[in-house]
């Protein structure tokens, strides 16, 4: 045998070495990144069915579904709720979003939390906000149900308190302030803000130095949740998706499974691109020296009716 073939014999072990070593590699990398992604999947399903995932008695989720397979519009309530530690807590923020998959449209109706309405459940006139206080989301959604004369298919409750979790993971938030005022030691000026998570939550809450009330405030409540969606769509690190989940899992609630939520996101995300949001128009008056937002017959009819035009396939 030469020499050159003994050289020749030498070397592919090598070259082998580095062609197995190089395979070996990119199949490490690949099921790595596999495994990861199973344990994201698996710790979103395992969070929002154990932790987040609650039944109610007032909606049907077996029509629902029926909806959703079929592609046809759908009333979801949004309560931001402020459950400060041994408190039971109030919704400090209501909304009704009516989505809409075949016309690709979305509308959000906000709905002041001083409206005057009759509180199902317990035959009273009272505030909207005050029926989580009493009877819980269940006594929400049937309160939102008759005041507007809709049926809604789900409902999400997002605690306040999470929020400053949450915009903190984020790395904080930049929002455009219209007013200038001071808060617990922080100066809210007037233009371009970064807030973080405590900053945040003093932004969504503030009204009494806002002539526009509830409209100021629900305006600045939009703006945060625009700010988040964009910031989070952005995120550098996907490492920080299981963090998110876990602040998710301790502050929402909702009656949509881990099924319902991966449909809404395949079937239902371009709702987004056509946008119109509304808040309930009326006015303040003060009874028994109490301040409640008036809402008169006819603009509730109006929102019922866009309620149910966006709900028109």
């Amino acid at each position: 045998m030469s020499a050159e073939m003994k050289r020749s014999k030498k070397r592919k072990p090598l070259w082998l070495k580095v062609l197995f070593g190089v395979i070996i590699a990119i199949f490490i990398v690949v099921i790595g990144f596999a495994i990861y992604a199973y344990s994201v999947y698996d710790n979103a399903k395992k969070t929002v069915n154990d932790q987040m995932h609650n039944e109610v008695e007032s909606i049907d989720r077996k029509v629902t579904k029926e909806k959703v397979s079929d592609l046809d519009p759908l009333n979801i309530l949004l309560l931001g709720v402020d459950k400060r530690p041994g408190e039971r807590g109030r919704s400090d923020s209501l909304m009704v979003l009516t989505l809409n998959p075949k016309q690709d449209q979305m509308q959000i109706l906000s709905i002041p939390r001083d409206t005057r309405t009759t509180i199902i459940g317990r035959g009273t006139e009272d505030k909207i906000n005050h029926a989580y206080a009493f009877g819980g989301v269940e006594m929400s959604i049937n309160t939102v149900e008759n005041l507007l004369d809709i049926e809604l298919d789900y409902y999400v409750e997002m605690n306040m308190e999470g929020l400053v979790e949450f915009i903190d993971e984020l790395g904080g938030i930049t929002v455009q302030n219209d007013l200038d005022w001071v808060d617990k030691g922080f100066h809210y000026a007037e233009g371009e803000l970064n807030l973080d998570g405590q900053q945040t939550l003093g932004y969504v809450r503030m009204r009494k130095q806002d002539s526009s009330g509830d409209f100021g405030r629900t305006g600045r409540q939009r703006q945060v949740i625009e700010a988040a969606i964009d910031k989070g769509a952005n995120i550098a690190s996907v490492g920080k998706i299981n963090n998110f989940i876990d602040i998710l899992g301790n502050n929402m609630e909702t009656n949509m499974d881990f099924d319902d939520m991966q449909n809404l996101l395949s079937n239902y995300a371009n709702v987004r691109h056509n946008t119109e949001e509304y808040m309930l128009q009326g006015s303040g008056k003060r009874i028994d020296d109490i301040y409640y937002y008036i809402v008169p017959d006819e603009e509730l009819a109006k929102a019922h009716d866009m309620i149910v035009e966006t709900g028109t396939n």
